[in-house]
């Protein structure tokens, strides 16, 4: 299992498949007062058009991922879902099914807001002195490296209950694109070779995430291809036994483990990364 907590440039995935308008309001030559006319703005023309549903995400293959479940009779909730899957395999540095978010849902005929609360909890042996050794506070980088900085998962529970209570598609059926597109791979960008980069004297010290991250010890070329198969595996597994794969399962108990000691090879005279 690869270990990374890096810095993230998004603060959330996107978990909702959203239509936005933006309108900006111009004051009227009055309320301009005297002066010359206002330049008027330059007209607008779409660039898409198209008819029963749009998908928008910060990544072309999760969006696409959307839209293949809208296209397969899925509904907004089914296409959020498959799109925050597919983003936890190309934007790894900001979703995934190993932390938590939000999920708002909003009921066009009634005009409800719901939201879901999926972010990640402390551990039961968790205390206020969690990042505190020897009467002193870890240092943030030891820390958020370490096990002590890893929360139970939120997402997969968000994930089940946003089907359960709005969706119309099973998990596992909306995990599909994702699951190719990790077993497959994505074509690396530059924000992922940059994101990369920015965690590379962390990731190098975890075999496994070395691996995966750092093909010959290097971030991954932009518009070289990277595969997670690790993830494809977890995402079958997660399509034939539901969340209870994390929550009772293996995978949880392969993130017990790695957070209890975690697989590093730390520098000759470093110490050890603390875990719980």
């Amino acid at each position: 299992m690869a270990l990374a907590r890096p810095n993230t440039r998004r603060s959330l995935p996107v978990l909702a498949a959203t239509a936005a308008l933006l309108a900006g309001a111009l004051s009227s030559p009055a309320a301009a007062g005297p002066g010359p006319a206002a330049a008027r703005p330059p007209g607008k023309s779409p660039v898409a058009v198209g008819y029963g549903g749009a998908v928008a995400s910060v990544d072309a293959d999760a969006s696409a991922a959307g839209i293949e479940v809208l296209r397969k009779g899925g509904n907004a909730v089914d296409a959020a879902v498959a799109t925050a899957a597919a983003l936890g395999v190309t934007e790894p540095y900001s979703a995934g099914i190993g932390g938590g978010g939000y999920f708002v849902h909003y009921d066009a005929k009634s005009g409800e807001v719901s939201t879901l609360d999926g972010r990640e909890k402390a551990p039961l042996s968790a205390t206020k002195d969690l990042f505190v050794e020897k009467g002193r506070p870890l240092p943030f980088a030891d820390a958020v490296t370490s096990g002590l900085s890893v929360g139970t998962p939120g997402t997969p529970a968000t994930w089940d209950t946003a089907l359960r209570t709005w969706g119309s598609r099973p998990l596992g059926e909306v995990l599909r694109p994702a699951q190719r597109i990790a077993r497959d791979g994505f074509t690396v960008d530059e924000t992922f070779r940059h994101q990369t980069a920015d965690n590379q004297a962390r990731f190098k010290d975890f075999p496994a995430t070395a691996k995966l991250f750092l093909p010959g010890g290097k971030p991954p070329a932009v518009g070289s291809t990277l595969k997670n198969p690790d993830l494809a595996r977890t995402y079958d597994l997660l399509a034939r036994q539901g969340v209870d794969a994390v929550y009772r399962g293996a995978v949880g108990r392969d993130i017990v483990r790695t957070v209890r000691k975690p697989p590093s090879t730390p520098p000759p005279g470093a110490s050890p990364a603390p875990a719980t």
